[in-house]
Formats: structure tokens, C-alpha cells, sequence
């Protein structure tokens, strides 16, 4: 095999990977958040918008990684 397709392939998996964490830590975000709203239902405001901060941060990490994959991907 040559090397560029080994790059490309290694990308293609980067960008799946990164996809795939992104997804499973937003989950998590979202899974604990509720169960912190369940026990302090009067803390539901700050909650939401730490819930809120931290996805944000998680996705954009996941959408950076993403595109520097594409960036390997289509790069000659």
C-alpha cells in the first residue's frame, strides 16, 4: 500500500473517532445533567448553562479534530 493511502485511511478513522467521542460526551454531559437537575431542582438554572458551556467546548473539540482529518484526507 502506499503511504498516501495509508494517511487517508488513518484520517478517515481520526474523523470517525472524533465523531464518535464528541457524541459519547455530550451524552454523558446530558445524562449527568439530568440526574444533578433531579436531585437540585432548584439549581436547574446553573446547571443548564454549565450543561450548555461543556457541550460546546466537547463539540468544538470534536469539530477542530474533524477538520484537520479532512485536511490530511484532501491534502496532496
Amino acid at each position: 500500500m502506499e503511504l498516501f493511502t495509508i494517511a487517508h485511511a488513518i484520517a478517515v478513522i481520526g474523523a470517525g473517532l472524533a465523531a464518535a467521542g464528541g457524541a459519547i460526551g455530550i451524552g454523558m454531559i446530558g445524562a449527568k445533567a439530568l440526574d444533578a437537575i433531579a436531585r437540585q431542582p432548584e439549581e436547574k438554572k446553573d446547571i443548564r448553562t454549565n450543561m450548555i458551556l461543556m457541550a460546546a467546548l466537547i463539540e468544538g473539540l470534536a469539530f477542530f479534530s474533524a477538520i484537520i482529518a479532512i485536511l490530511v484526507i484532501f491534502m496532496k
